[in-house]
């Protein structure tokens, strides 16, 4: 797999965009083979682990996920660190952010609308905010009016509530080829839309959050210690095994990094802190 690399005035595009707008869409971006290689595992999956459709019109009647994509297969192990899409979330959240939650999601024929909601929700932090939650879709299949393509209110990141019921905002609909990868804010509304199509549409869905907040998947429970171990150090890391600031989510002065890796060098927050008792 050839992997893109986003140049510099690229990311700052995108990331413009994305703080301006909410969101951004990079076209291109993820290559043809690999597209294949995940479409061809994820049907794997989904019949091996005979996954249901959804019960209700968010989780979608006509809709099937699987979650913990980590857990499932080695090939998903590319997607979170992908040079394509990882340096425009750190250029927004920092580069100790954390996966929140890595999801495969294909909607098939006659699906209905999602209700407008937003990826921030359970936080509760006020309205508006610094963005704590970033999203990067993957297109498998083409985005388009027909099959479901996701509707947006552009600028609702900076709305002083979430969405309620009964809320009918205009929205744009997203349409992106297959290859393509959707950034958002997740302050953004947004929400699936109806697949009118004889088609699916297919992608994944990584959710990033800031590394001082709780993950939407547990990852440390959810994926075994032993699996981690053969992570890429990033990886390790956007899935649970660091610190934030050299002090979140430490294990007796350590980074949790050593619990997988004794050689490792971490810097702790105790070795930052000057004689006056004051963090330099």
């Amino acid at each position: 797999m050839t992997e893109l690399e986003l140049k510099d005035d690229e990311i700052s595009r995108l990331t413009a965009a994305i703080e301006a707008e909410g969101y951004a869409i990079v076209r291109d971006a993820i290559p043809l083979d690999f597209r294949e290689a995940l479409t061809e595992t994820i049907d794997r999956l989904m019949h091996d682990l005979k996954i249901p459709n959804g019960s209700n019109n968010f989780l979608g009647i006509h809709t099937r996920r699987i979650f913990n994509l980590l857990a499932r297969d080695e090939i998903f192990q590319s997607v979170p660190t992908y040079g394509g899409s990882l340096p425009v979330i750190e250029r927004i959240l920092d580069s100790e952010c954390l996966l929140s939650s890595l999801t495969a999601i294909e909607m098939s024929p006659r699906e209905t609308r999602q209700p407008l909601h937003c990826d921030d929700g359970s936080h509760g932090m006020p309205r508006p905010g610094p963005p704590s939650i970033l999203i990067a879709t993957w297109a498998l299949t083409d985005f388009t009016a027909d099959n479901g393509g996701t509707h947006l209110v552009p600028g609702s990141h900076r709305f002083d509530r979430r969405p309620r019921r009964g809320d009918t905002p205009d929205t744009i609909q997203v349409e992106m080829p297959a290859g393509s990868i959707l950034f958002y804010n997740g302050s953004l509304w947004h929400g699936g839309g109806a697949n009118a199509s004889a088609g699916r549409r297919m992608g994944i869905v990584n959710n990033y959050c800031a590394g001082f907040l709780r993950q939407e998947e547990c990852q440390l429970l959810a994926l075994p210690r032993e699996q981690v171990a053969g992570f890429s150090p990033r990886l390790r890391r956007l899935v649970g095994y660091g610190t934030y600031k050299g002090l979140l989510g430490h294990v007796d002065q350590q980074s949790p990094e050593t619990l997988i890796d004794s050689a490792v060098e971490t810097e702790m927050i105790w070795g930052k802190i000057g004689g006056s008792g004051e963090q330099e």
